[in-house]
């Protein structure tokens, strides 16, 4: 009797390897991309391969949202040249097509392509990091005799010079290496989960140096600037831990290495590539030309309180966020990636439309409605973009398709950001005194027309892309484990 109670015990106890699996299964389910994960591309590995866009976030957040307020407000730096220190990072962007191409054509007796040049990029990333607050501390005027900040001056070009050469040699080599590991049919919700975890990092990063800078102490900001050197060349050696394997024939030394210009041209062949990197740079242009606009006109053209405001950058993640995750399951399904970042842009014709309505008429929702759709449509154009640039990598040479889209990308956004807000001040000027006319002379005119033009702008690249998604061959159907939708289809 007992031996029979003991048989029934054992076999109502579940094995460990079935509760291994539900475990497994629960968190496929509840993280957002997690079934990006595949066999040769487990999650864990993936996620921890992602850390570097963590990094890179975080420091994106420092050089553009904490550190320009700290150096105008608290050092009293003249805001001239606070712009012009955090453009100099744009400054490398057109060279990530180059960085990636060297990443392509890496000779090392050690095996590694993409390896190589994340480590450096850390390291530059790191050093920048390391001397940045003792330069802006002297560019302040603290510590040094009246007539010497000019050292600062240079020492903070420099600081921001190998800070912007660092963070776009990470990203670019770790794009390149994670569209290396991962399989064709999984790299859209690879692309989308590393988006997710900029955004993370972005988040994360602001929220805390704001909370340890509320208080402002010139102690603090050495220790916020030089921590985050620190995280920054953990998570990035982190991040590449183990992720690359050896491949001597890749990188062995008498191997003949393509040229830039003959493997650019062979990138560029038909002419494909040259006409989605035009509709990337309107299109980046277009959703980034208003990044310095949209609180300072709901502030005043809606009267919208501080926090108020503050919400709009969570409203546009929670767009981001359910753009990326949208194009994510609809490339899962095999959808068209140019048809997508199509799709992106009409999205964001009808968010400016609805951001200029919205202050017209001084419906607050309206406006908040169309900053959730710039989010989304951007999240989307990024996706589809960047799944159509891996697609044009040719044998291997993922590095060049990437780096030639994150330089189109990112000098685009730089570049409209700048001429956003100049052309903002210049019309408005211009409709305070009375030369554009009477209907014109109000404090939302500025604001319109940047906000018109960059609806030209998303036309513009529906233009580019158009024949892209017009003659791209028809995709095979899914497999019908692809058409589920889940909470992993969610964002967080």
């Amino acid at each position: 009797m007992l031996k029979k109670l003991l048989q029934r015990r054992v076999a109502a106890k579940p094995a460990r390897g079935d509760s291994r699996a539900q475990w497994a299964r629960l968190i496929t389910a509840c993280l957002p991309f997690a079934d990006a994960a595949t066999t040769e591309l487990p999650l864990s590995r993936l996620l921890r391969l992602s850390l570097f866009q963590i990094s890179v976030g975080m420091t994106t957040v420092l050089l553009t949202g904490t550190l320009n307020r700290v150096l105008i407000v608290e050092l009293n730096v003249p805001t001239v040249l606070v712009a012009a220190m955090v453009a100099i990072p744009f400054l490398i962007a057109p060279l990530r097509a180059l960085i990636g191409h060297g990443s392509d054509t890496h000779r090392s007796h050690l095996g590694w392509r993409r390896g190589p040049y994340i480590w450096f990029g850390s390291m530059l990333q790191f050093g920048g990091l390391a001397i940045m607050p003792f330069a802006l501390l002297i560019s302040g005027g603290r510590g040094v005799e009246v007539g010497t900040e000019w050292i600062g001056h240079i020492a903070a070009v420099v600081a921001f010079l190998l800070v912007g050469a660092g963070i776009h040699t990470t990203q670019t080599a770790g794009l390149a290496l994670a569209n290396d590991l991962a399989p064709e049919h999984a790299r859209p919700r690879v692309v989308a989960l590393l988006y997710v975890m900029l955004l993370v990092g972005m988040l994360i990063s602001g929220i805390l140096m704001g909370l340890i800078l509320a208080d402002f102490q010139e102690v603090k900001l050495v220790g916020v600037v030089q921590g985050a050197a620190v995280i920054a060349i953990v998570l990035n050696t982190t991040a590449l831990w183990k992720q690359e394997a050896q491949n001597f024939a890749l990188t062995a030394k008498d191997k003949p290495r393509v040229e830039f210009k003959t493997a650019w041209a062979e990138f560029s062949a038909g002419g494909r590539a040259s006409r989605l990197l035009v509709a990337v740079g309107l299109g980046a242009a277009a959703f980034s030309m208003q990044d310095v606009l949209l609180e300072p006109y709901g502030g005043q053209i809606l009267d919208l309180s501080v926090g108020q405001t503050t919400a709009l950058t969570a409203l546009w993640s929670a767009g981001t966020l359910a753009g990326l995750a949208f194009a994510a399951r609809r490339l899962g399904q095999g959808a068209e990636p140019h048809r997508l970042a199509g799709h992106g842009l009409i999205w964001g014709i009808l968010a400016f439309v609805a951001v200029i309505a919205g202050g017209a008429f001084a419906i607050a929702p309206v406006f908040c409605a169309g900053v959730v759709l710039i989010g989304l449509g951007g999240g989307m154009f990024s996706v589809g973009t960047l799944t159509s640039a891996m697609a044009l990598a040719r044998d291997g040479r993922s590095g060049i398709a990437l780096g030639a889209w994150g330089a189109v990308q990112a000098t685009a956004i730089g570049l409209a950001i700048f001429v956003g807000g100049g052309l903002r001040d210049l019309v408005s000027h211009l409709a305070d005194a009375g030369m554009l006319g009477a209907a014109m002379a109000t404090p939302a005119t500025g604001y319109i027309v940047v906000y018109h033009l960059e609806i030209g702008l998303l036309f513009a690249a529906l233009v580019a892309i158009g024949p892209l998604a017009r003659y791209a061959p028809g995709s095979a159907s899914p497999a019908p484990s692809t058409q589920r939708f889940g909470l992993a289809d969610l964002p967080a």
